[in-house]
């Protein structure tokens, strides 16, 4: 009974021990199958290109430069584009802080009233007229950093404020 005990367990051992040099193997040519799948993919071949000629009219125009309107992802019409001075157009209800005049700087959107009153709050004290205003049509809380009468002077904010809060933008309320 001891003799067939142990070379039951010696054959146990044999399988064990050959079992994992085939699976090792394998693993290896999977591997190997993947690398050369990837190098073909990488390779490009050069493709024969031909230079189209290429004639200017005899007479010379002056390009007119159009504006551009365009509908962002979250459904914001971006308006009065002819400077190239994008401005979101949305319904806002002031929260907190005073009345917005026409062209706001937003430096924020939140989610989260709370989140939007300690964005608020920071900017109140960096010395901003910072307000708080809400969009029911996106359902966002809008930190307003500043807001001006004129667009230039907006602008001019934004490109200021953007230094310390990438992404600031301008509204126009509706």
């Amino acid at each position: 009974m001891n003799k067939y005990m142990f070379l039951g367990a010696g054959l146990c051992l044999a399988m064990a021990l050959t079992s994992c040099g085939t699976s090792e193997s394998a693993y290896r040519k999977a591997y190997l199958k993947a690398q050369q799948r990837t190098e073909a993919q990488t390779q490009v071949t050069p493709v024969a290109t031909t230079q189209p000629t290429v004639t200017t009219p005899a007479v010379t125009e002056t390009p007119t430069v159009t504006p551009v309107t365009t509908t962002p992802a979250n459904n914001t019409r971006i308006i009065d584009n002819t400077d190239a001075t994008p401005v979101r157009q949305e319904r806002v209800e002031v929260q907190s802080g005073a009345a917005l005049k026409a062209y706001s700087v937003v430096v924020g959107s939140f989610q989260l009233r709370g989140n939007a009153e300690g964005e608020v709050q920071r900017l109140l004290n960096k010395g901003y007229d910072a307000r708080l205003v809400y969009s029911a049509e996106n359902n966002m809380y809008r930190v307003v950093a500043s807001s001006f009468d004129t667009k230039p002077e907006a602008a001019q904010s934004r490109d200021q404020l953007s230094q310390q809060y990438q992404g600031a933008w301008l509204l126009y309320a509706k």
